[in-house]
Protein backbone atom coordinates (compact mmCIF):
# COMPACT_ATOMS: atom_id res chain seq x y z
CA UNK A 1 0.00 0.00 0.00
CA UNK A 2 1.41 3.92 -0.68
CA UNK A 3 1.23 6.49 1.24
CA UNK A 4 -0.22 9.57 0.16
CA UNK A 5 0.27 13.06 1.94
CA UNK A 6 -2.71 15.24 1.15
CA UNK A 7 -2.20 19.26 2.22
CA UNK A 8 -5.92 20.46 2.76
CA UNK A 9 -6.37 23.95 3.40
CA UNK A 10 -9.74 25.39 4.35
CA UNK A 11 -11.52 28.88 3.03
CA UNK A 12 -14.69 30.26 4.46
CA UNK A 13 -17.01 31.23 1.74
CA UNK A 14 -20.28 32.97 2.63
CA UNK A 15 -22.36 32.39 -0.16
CA UNK A 16 -26.06 33.81 0.25
CA UNK A 17 -29.19 31.89 -1.39
CA UNK A 18 -32.50 33.33 -1.75
CA UNK A 19 -34.35 34.62 1.85
CA UNK A 20 -30.71 34.68 3.30
CA UNK A 21 -30.81 38.55 3.18
CA UNK A 22 -33.84 38.19 6.14
CA UNK A 23 -31.10 36.58 8.31
CA UNK A 24 -28.97 39.76 8.30
CA UNK A 25 -29.04 43.61 9.31
CA UNK A 26 -27.65 45.41 6.24
CA UNK A 27 -25.76 48.64 6.08
CA UNK A 28 -27.82 51.69 4.41
CA UNK A 29 -25.97 54.97 3.66
CA UNK A 30 -26.77 57.53 4.45
CA UNK A 31 -28.10 55.55 8.07
CA UNK A 32 -30.52 58.29 8.25
CA UNK A 33 -32.15 56.82 5.47
CA UNK A 34 -33.18 54.06 7.76
CA UNK A 35 -34.84 56.44 10.19
CA UNK A 36 -36.60 58.26 7.20
CA UNK A 37 -37.85 54.69 5.82
CA UNK A 38 -39.25 53.70 9.40
CA UNK A 39 -40.97 56.95 9.74
CA UNK A 40 -42.35 57.14 6.35
CA UNK A 41 -42.56 53.30 5.35
CA UNK A 42 -40.54 53.76 2.15
CA UNK A 43 -38.30 51.40 0.99
CA UNK A 44 -34.41 51.16 1.49
CA UNK A 45 -31.59 49.89 -0.21
CA UNK A 46 -28.31 48.20 1.41
CA UNK A 47 -25.31 48.20 -0.10
CA UNK A 48 -25.80 44.90 -0.71
CA UNK A 49 -28.44 45.40 -3.25
CA UNK A 50 -31.37 44.83 -1.10
CA UNK A 51 -34.07 46.47 -0.70
CA UNK A 52 -37.27 46.31 2.14
CA UNK A 53 -39.16 48.09 4.12
CA UNK A 54 -36.72 48.16 7.68
CA UNK A 55 -39.24 47.16 10.68
CA UNK A 56 -36.98 45.46 12.77
CA UNK A 57 -34.11 46.39 15.46
CA UNK A 58 -31.30 45.68 13.33
CA UNK A 59 -28.90 45.33 16.90
CA UNK A 60 -30.44 41.80 17.10
CA UNK A 61 -28.66 40.15 13.47
CA UNK A 62 -25.14 39.71 12.73
CA UNK A 63 -24.08 42.13 9.74
CA UNK A 64 -24.64 41.42 6.15
CA UNK A 65 -21.48 40.10 4.84
CA UNK A 66 -21.67 41.78 1.76
CA UNK A 67 -22.53 44.74 3.33
CA UNK A 68 -19.57 44.71 5.32
CA UNK A 69 -16.63 43.98 2.61
CA UNK A 70 -18.47 46.56 0.55
CA UNK A 71 -18.11 49.21 3.53
CA UNK A 72 -14.67 48.41 4.55
CA UNK A 73 -13.67 49.10 0.47
CA UNK A 74 -15.72 52.75 1.08
CA UNK A 75 -13.73 53.62 4.35
CA UNK A 76 -10.53 52.57 2.66
CA UNK A 77 -11.55 54.87 0.01
CA UNK A 78 -12.54 57.23 2.35
CA UNK A 79 -9.42 57.18 4.07
CA UNK A 80 -7.33 57.49 0.63
CA UNK A 81 -8.94 60.75 -0.14
CA UNK A 82 -8.54 62.25 3.35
Amino acid sequence: MTAVEVDVKTTNVTSLEDGDHDKFAHVVVPSSAVTQAYITGSEVRALCGKVWVPTRAPELFEVCPECKELLEVVKAHWADDA
